[in-house]
């Protein structure tokens, strides 16, 4: 006799050797369906087995329940018969899904279950998160006076000078109650991440000697608000791109940078409008010679690729809807889902590769460095010139001269790490390359930088 089959709402299992398998089928039910039923002793095919049932066995599956599904359940667990095969009957219940076994998520697909990925479990809280009030909207721990004061004024300012509010600062209490971004005198997640910010959030960033992550350069992390966040990153990769200075017949010589600033600001500010700030990962800034990496823990909204936003076919998807208005009042965003767009012109005007990653467990913006020919290209003659002559340098200070042009900012001592050098022979080349004036050394030698003076050709040594 066979009892019934399986299928997304029933499992069977033959023994409770199987325990941990019949609490990954529950957690996978219930994410699917909020409910469903599971027997011990019977036999995937439906054939009921029997099995040995004491109370000891009744509580083993019960304290496995118990302790490895999240959020709690209270299922009924009984004894019963199945035809005339003594088997473990357990019905169970939630409504508080998403429902995690032994840490990790599940859905019921047939009579199988499979793990979320991340991707997956991202757009399943939000879709069951739809029509209420998205994280930033919701009241945390800080108050009005843990508002950083200044970080609120300057908001204030920007906002008057684009327009967008009409009101002046007065006092950090009235100006928030006019942003709507407070609750019974403690802020909403928005105005708690943009004026206040907190140990926990913070900016990863760091040079590489090659394209791989293997041999730092530089490596730092700073804590702040995202207002104070964003101006760190742009500044850390402004100070550590190279930079073609100009002559155009005008009396100011011009600095043009290796990739369009505007577009680094564009994807740092989205990197944190995005964000899934209940991820414990960090935004990260990564330099490498061949590329710049703007990283965020904040999946792609499902369904959609990069190129719907940069032809303009695609929707904005606000996860953080609060925290991205706050944002269009003071400029940092022009308007909802135009951001990607807005890279990608400003990398097309100035032939810098761009690229968009979605990634398992974020989303990378990419800009490809140009190649070394950036400081001495002569794109329109007799409008960009290259300042100084070109010298002739040996390959090993030809290495030295491209570390420095990639990373102005690098120490002697980090030199001597990332080309495997003694701090006396990089000193050495570095000596020779300003005798030769296509290199000098601005401020001092901890908090300085190296200035690029010509292009350069390498030679044999």
């Amino acid at each position: 006799m066979k009892f019934a089959k399986e299928n997304e709402k029933l499992e069977f299992k033959k023994t409770t050797a199987e325990l941990s398998e019949g609490v990954i089928s529950m957690a996978a039910i219930l994410n699917k369906h909020g409910g469903g039923e599971l027997y011990f002793g019977i036999r995937n095919d439906g054939t009921p087995l029997g099995m040995d049932i004491s109370d000891k066995t009744l509580r083993d599956v019960s304290e496995s329940v118990a302790s490895h599904i999240e959020p709690k359940i209270y299922p009924k667990i009984n004894a019963v018969y199945v035809g005339d095969k003594h088997c473990i009957y357990v019905e169970f219940a939630g409504e508080n899904a998403p429902y995690y076994a032994f840490g990790r998520a599940y859905v019921r697909v047939a009579d199988t279950d499979r793990q979320m990925s991340a991707a997956e479990l991202e757009s399943y809280i939000l879709k069951k998160n739809a029509g209420r009030d998205a994280w930033d909207s919701d009241v945390s721990a800080h108050t009005v006076a843990d508002v950083k004061e200044t970080v609120l004024r300057d908001y204030i300012d920007h906002a008057n000078n684009a327009g967008r509010i009409d009101f002046a600062y007065t006092d950090n209490a009235e100006v928030l109650n006019k942003l709507a971004v407070t609750q019974d005198g403690k802020l909403k997640n928005a105005a708690d991440v943009l004026f206040c910010g907190s140990p926990n959030l913070e900016i990863q960033m760091a040079i590489f000697a090659g394209p791989e992550r293997l041999t730092f350069i530089d490596i730092d992390r700073k804590s702040g608000s995202v207002t104070e966040l964003v101006e760190i990153a742009e500044k850390y990769i402004r100070s550590n791109i190279r930079w073609r200075v100009v002559l155009d017949g005008s009396i100011q010589r011009k600095e043009i940078p290796e990739i369009p600033i505007e577009a680094v600001r564009e994807a740092i500010i989205n990197s944190y409008c995005h964000r899934l700030y209940s991820s414990s990962q960090n935004n990260e800034v990564t330099i490498h010679s061949n590329r710049i990496e703007i990283y965020n823990p904040g999946t792609f909204p499902e369904g959609l690729t990069p190129q719907d936003f940069i032809d303009g076919t695609g929707r904005s998807v606000k996860r953080n809807p609060l925290l991205a208005q706050l944002m269009y009042y003071s400029k940092d965003i022009e308007s909802f889902g135009t951001g990607l767009r807005r890279i990608t012109e400003a990398c097309e005007k100035t032939g810098v590769k761009v690229e968009f990653q979605m990634l398992k467990l974020g989303f990378s913006v990419v800009f490809y460095r140009p190649d070394e020919n950036f400081l001495t290209t002569e794109k329109t003659p007799d409008v960009v010139r290259n300042v100084v002559t070109n010298v002739v340098l040996k390959k090993s200070e030809q290495a030295v001269f491209e570390a420095i042009a990639n990373t102005p900012s690098v120490t002697a001592e980090q030199l001597a790490t990332a080309l495997s050098k003694s701090g006396r022979t990089i000193q050495r080349y570095l000596d020779s390359l300003q005798k030769k004036n296509v290199i000098r050394r601005v401020g001092s030698t901890k908090s300085g930088h190296w200035e690029i003076l010509g292009g350069a050709n390498s030679a044999d040594e």
